[in-house]
């Protein structure tokens, strides 16, 4: 069981700062009630990546924006509430800014930690079971140490730019989402199926990055894939201590009352 009956939340991909679909600023907002609203009853807020459309830390220059959300991560974390925040593939470039001054526990790999008793395997999700090679190594470029190292000596005003163009090349800035493909086709399940396979010990699995929420179980385990906040007003899943499940709300559907 969670200690005094609070729950675990789980969220990611919300694609803060993306200027298509909904408002940035409304979906910024959205984000923060979201957290402010599940504080009171957590023992701890995972964000399993993209939650940023894009994001660099130069040494002594972070992006402008985002007061809301990053205001709301130090107040959360001053008032004791624990929050890890995972790289995903629109964010990878987290320092140590967000730790430094949010007071949140930042994750660059997938992570196998245990919440109330049970064992969770919680990762973003990019590149895992894939068989695509060239995606593979591609972020595995943007993730080497000499490849930042040059983007980082490119001017903010320059280097912002070109982040954000490519951010906007995305399949999500273009409205093109990807269907269930089934069960043998969907690499995250193949992942899972995979580390149970070479002896995970997890009973649950938690990823984000497909912008498909889905719950899917197989031999005593379950899989869950987080909902974005673009196509969603919210997708997130919660632990009671008892039972994980997924929260889906449709953008028209109007929020109000306390969470699970």
């Amino acid at each position: 069981m969670i200690p005094g009956g609070r729950n675990t939340y789980f969220a990611s991909d919300f694609h803060l700062g993306l200027a298509a679909g909904t408002d940035p600023r409304e979906r910024e907002q959205r984000v923060t009630a979201w957290l402010e609203r599940v504080a009171d009853n957590a023992s701890a807020i995972y964000l399993l990546g993209d939650l940023f459309d894009f994001w660099w830390e130069y040494k002594t220059v972070v992006p402008k924006g985002f007061v809301r959300f990053l205001g709301t991560l130090a107040s959360l974390t001053d008032r004791g509430i624990d929050i890890h925040m995972f790289a995903g593939n629109h964010d990878m470039w987290m320092k140590g800014y967000l730790a430094d001054e949010c007071g949140v526990t930042v994750h660059h790999e997938p992570l196998l930690t245990e919440i109330g008793g049970e064992t969770f395997y919680l990762a973003h999700g990019e590149g895992l079971g894939s068989r695509n090679i060239g995606g593979r190594l591609l972020f595995a470029f943007f993730r080497n140490r000499m490849a930042r190292t040059l983007f980082s000596a490119i001017h903010p005003r320059f280097g912002m730019a070109l982040g954000h163009g490519w951010s906007r090349s995305s399949r999500l800035a273009k409205h093109v989402s990807l269907p269930f493909l089934g069960e043998d086709k969907e690499d995250l399940i193949r992942h899972t199926r995979t580390l149970a396979a070479e002896g995970c010990r997890a009973r649950y699995y938690i990823y984000g990055h497909r912008h498909l929420p889905l719950t899917f179980d197989e031999d005593g385990r379950r899989m869950i894939i987080l909902g974005d906040w673009f196509s969603c007003s919210e997708s997130y899943a919660v632990y009671d201590g008892r039972e994980l499940s997924l929260v889906t709300v449709p953008l028209q559907e109007e929020i109000s009352g306390n969470s699970d």
